[in-house]
C-alpha cells in the first residue's frame, strides 16, 4: 500500500498521487473512464477529484458528466467505501455561479446525485466569489457537514487573503474550515502559489493538492515543439509553455529523469509532492498506459541534489 499523506485537519489521507476527473466525459469516454479508475484504484490510488462544472467546455455538455461517470463506475464496481471523492461547486453550470447557499444547497443535492453516493468526502469551493459574504457561503458549508452530505471542505482558486479571511471567520464561529487548498501549481509555473498563499498553508496546516500538475501535458515531454500539439485537447494551453524559460525547465526534468530512472512526468509530480504543504498533486489519464505511469510518481523520492537542480531550473526571480 502507498505511503498515505494527511490532508490537513480534514481527518482524510492519500496517497501521493490524486485522480483528475476533468477528462471524464470529455476526451476519455465511459468505457475508457471505467477502464483508468480500474487501473487508478487496483494500482494502489484511492482519491478521486471531479467538479459538477465537468465538461461545460464540451459542446452539447451541460456540466456533471464526469461525475456522473464516476458514480456509474462506483455503482457497478461496487467501490465506494475504497475511495475518497472530491467534487465542487462555483464554476459556472447551467447560466449560474458563484457560492451563494441556496445554489451551494442544491449543487451539493446534484453532485450527490450524480455520484450515487450519500456523502462527498471533501468539498471544494471552486472559486472564490467575492460578491458573496464569505461568513454566508461558509455558514452554507458548515451546514453540509453537520448534515453529513460532506466529511470536510477545501477551497480552491483562493488567493492568501481570502483564506485568511476565511479561516479566521470559521475559527470564529465556530463554523467548517477549509483545511485543503487546491491551487494552479506546476514546474513551470510557481508564482501563484509560491509565497503567502504557501507560507499561509504552512502556518495553518492546509494541506495542498494542486492542479495542472504536468501543465497540461507540457511537463510529460510529449510536446516539444509547436506542431506536437496540433491534435492536443489543451494544445493552446500547452503552447504557451513553448519559451525559453519552458523548454529550460524540461530539460532540466529530462536530466533529473534519466538520473532517477523514471519518466518527465513522474519526475515533475515527485517535485511537487516533495514541497512544502502539498499532500498530493493531481493527474489525468486518458488511458490505462498512462496511469500505470503516473501511479510510478508515488513510488519516486528524489534526491536533494535533483530537487535542487529542478528547482534552480524553474525558478523565476521577481
Amino acid at each position: 500500500m502507498a505511503d498515505e499523506r494527511t490532508l490537513g485537519a480534514s481527518g482524510l489521507t492519500t496517497p501521493a498521487l490524486i485522480l483528475g476527473g476533468n477528462v471524464f466525459g470529455w476526451t476519455a469516454d465511459r468505457p475508457a473512464s471505467f477502464a483508468i479508475l480500474d487501473a487508478f484504484v487496483g494500482g494502489g490510488g484511492r482519491m478521486i477529484d471531479t467538479a459538477d462544472s465537468y465538461s461545460t467546455w464540451v459542446p452539447g455538455h451541460g456540466g456533471g458528466e464526469s461525475e456522473s461517470i464516476i458514480g456509474a463506475w462506483l455503482r457497478q464496481r461496487g467501490r465506494r467505501d475504497d475511495v475518497l471523492i472530491a467534487t465542487k461547486v462555483g464554476a459556472e453550470v447551467g447560466g449560474t455561479k458563484g457560492l451563494a447557499p441556496a445554489r451551494i444547497a442544491a449543487s451539493v443535492d446534484g453532485s450527490l446525485q450524480r455520484l450515487g453516493t450519500d456523502r462527498i468526502d471533501l468539498y471544494f469551493a471552486h472559486y472564490d466569489d467575492p460578491a458573496m459574504p464569505l461568513d454566508d457561503t461558509l455558514a452554507a458549508f458548515d451546514r453540509l457537514v453537520r448534515d453529513g452530505k460532506v466529511r470536510a471542505i477545501g477551497a480552491s482558486n483562493h488567493d492568501a487573503a481570502r483564506l485568511r479571511q476565511a479561516l479566521h471567520i470559521s475559527t470564529a464561529r465556530g463554523l467548517a474550515s477549509y483545511t485543503v487548498l487546491q491551487p494552479h501549481f506546476n514546474l513551470v509555473e510557481r508564482a501563484r502559489f509560491e509565497g503567502p498563499l504557501q507560507d499561509l498553508c504552512v502556518a495553518r496546516g492546509i494541506a495542498t493538492v494542486p492542479y495542472f500538475a504536468l501543465a497540461s501535458g507540457f511537463l510529460t515531454g510529449k510536446y516539444r515543439r509547436k506542431a506536437d500539439t496540433g491534435g492536443a485537447a489543451r494544445g493552446g494551453a500547452v503552447g504557451r509553455y513553448l519559451d525559453p524559460h519552458g523548454l529550460a525547465v524540461l530539460a532540466a526534468v529530462d536530466a533529473v529523469a534519466a538520473d532517477a530512472e523514471a519518466t518527465p512526468a513522474q519526475v515533475a509530480l515527485a517535485w511537487l509532492a516533495a514541497q512544502r504543504s502539498v499532500a498530493a498533486p493531481i493527474a489525468s489519464a486518458t488511458s490505462v498506459a498512462q496511469v500505470d505511469e503516473l501511479l510510478g510518481a508515488m513510488r519516486l523520492v528524489l534526491t536533494l541534489p535533483q530537487l535542487a537542480a529542478l528547482d534552480a531550473a524553474s525558478r523565476v526571480e521577481a
